[in-house]
């Protein structure tokens, strides 16, 4: 099975959004693939009928698209080693499940959920490890058919025998379990349904997966895995562990860090490349610094082994920083497209905005855009209607040597002898003069009483935007607020 060719898989549950840390491991996947010329599968492991849900399943298929993650055999793909859903691939398990009761190597369980949980509270309070003691492998036929009776159905669960369980990390090195430590398994729920190892184990072998790259929290399934490898007469596949995604406060990300999903950061206006890299970059070096790169430039420099065993801190800042540079990065008729749905949510229509062009406005404030739901702040600055002074504004115009700036650019714009073209920097270099000021001093009070706030797209595009009779406009509004 380990052959030079490598088949991976990515095989998520649809019980929820596709979290960004299992977005990474769908892209290590892929890129271990890409790089070799091998395979990406992806198998949909829905047996938690309980959680799953169908519009999981289409956002997760939805948001690897977006991603620009795509798969060579699975769901709408097909392929030769389907199907692709654990739910259509009960009678396969159930299959092996009769090979392994046939060789001895697996018993049927009638203990309670309750009964499980006060073994499991014994034990701790010896400060035990918790793991099941094999109350049941000694069971009598007479006592099972009691317990049936009694209206008890089985789960089935896995004999560990003693020994190392050891196996080799492409990412960690020599790994080693002690079986003791792990007590037998459940292998079959009492519903009839496969465990996640069990299900896993069998399918990895009849899709002939090669290698399984996954996070460092499955190490302990590995073990386990293993155990079912050797029970099952499959050769197991080579494991690569790579680290978790921490927040700030070195826990596990979740909610509480701020989005989590890939969907919530599409929603808030991130672009996929930038996700994308941002993700290839967390405990990976490109070398020489380099941060900003390519889905081909991050194909070529990929090592799975330089993905590193501590774990990855997910810093939002950096990737606004990111996402920023791919807004810069775009041609205006692919960020005006990717605007629209933000302009729209944000109640815009084309080019109803105060009669300005909306291709300009939008290279007014590319450089400022963060994420591309930011331009529904920007949207208010062409608006005429919605035109205000923010307090902080407000101050700054009505201080002395700001109202006077901007008494003296009014002026200066209405001056019979200012010109059409290039009027802003005609009145600016005016105003300098007359009122003695630069810098600072001189731009701020100006781009308070034009946009009503201190901070924004250049002074010199806002202007050019709006139009000189807008401009106008504003300035006396902001003038007879102030005087």
């Amino acid at each position: 099975m380990n052959s030079e060719r490598p088949r991976v898989r990515f095989a998520p549950s649809p019980t929820g959004e596709l979290h960004v840390g299992n977005a990474r491991t769908a892209l290590f996947n892929w890129l271990f693939a890409r790089q070799r010329g091998g395979d990406f599968i992806l198998r949909i492991e829905d047996t938690d009928q309980v959680r799953t849900a169908k519009i999981f399943e289409e956002n997760l298929l939805n948001d690897l698209n977006w991603l620009g993650i795509d798969w060579d055999e699975g769901p709408g793909k097909g392929g030769a080693f389907g199907p692709y859903h654990q739910m259509e691939r009960l009678a396969i398990y159930n299959t092996y499940l009769e090979k392994l009761i046939a060789a001895g190597r697996v018993y049927p369980c009638y203990c309670t959920e309750d009964e499980l949980e006060a073994e499991r509270a014994a034990l701790m309070a010896r400060k035990l490890m918790p793991r099941y003691m094999g109350k049941c492998c000694q069971l009598t036929p007479e006592k099972r058919r009691q317990w049936e009776a009694e209206g008890r159905r089985p789960s089935y669960r896995f004999k560990v025998e003693e020994g190392a369980i050891e196996f080799n990390d492409l990412i960690r090195g020599a790994m080693k379990f002690a079986g003791r430590a792990i007590g037998d398994f459940i292998i079959v729920r009492s519903n009839g349904l496969p465990a996640y190892n069990f299900a896993v184990v069998i399918d990895d072998h009849l899709m002939e997966i090669n290698h399984v790259i996954r996070g460092e929290d499955h190490l302990s399934n590995t073990a386990v895995q293993i155990l079912l490898y050797r029970a099952l007469g499959f050769i197991p596949p080579v494991f690569a562990h790579h680290s978790l995604i921490l927040g700030k406060d070195r826990t596990k990300l979740s909610k509480r860090h701020g989005s989590v999903t890939v969907r919530e950061f599409r929603e808030r206006g991130f672009l996929p490349e930038a996700l994308l890299n941002y993700l290839s970059l967390m405990g990976n070096s490109f070398g020489e610094g380099r941060e900003v790169c390519d889905t081909a430039e991050i194909l070529n420099n990929f090592a799975l082994a330089g993905t590193g065993k501590s774990a990855a801190v997910f810093d939002e800042e950096k990737l606004y920083w990111l996402n920023s540079v791919y807004i810069k990065k775009l041609t205006s008729q692919r960020l005006l497209a990717l605007l629209m749905p933000f302009i729209r949510a944000a109640g815009y229509e084309g080019d109803n905005i105060a009669s300005h062009s909306l291709p300009a406005i939008v290279e007014a404030v590319r450089d400022n855009l963060r994420t591309l739901a930011d331009i529904k702040d920007y949207l208010l600055l062409f608006d005429d209607d919605k035109f205000t002074l923010s307090p902080e504004a407000m101050t700054l115009v009505g201080r002395e040597e700001g109202l006077t700036v901007v008494k003296h650019f009014y002026e200066c714009l209405q001056d019979t002898a200012c010109p059409e073209e290039n009027s802003y920097e005609w009145a600016i270099r005016k105003t300098q003069s007359l009122a003695a000021v630069r810098g600072r001093a001189l731009f701020l009070p100006v781009r308070c009483a034009i946009a009503g706030r201190t901070q924004g797209p250049e002074l010199e595009k806002l202007v050019a935007v709006l139009g000189k009779p807008t401009v106008l406009k504003r300035l006396e509004k902001t003038l007879q607020k102030i005087i």
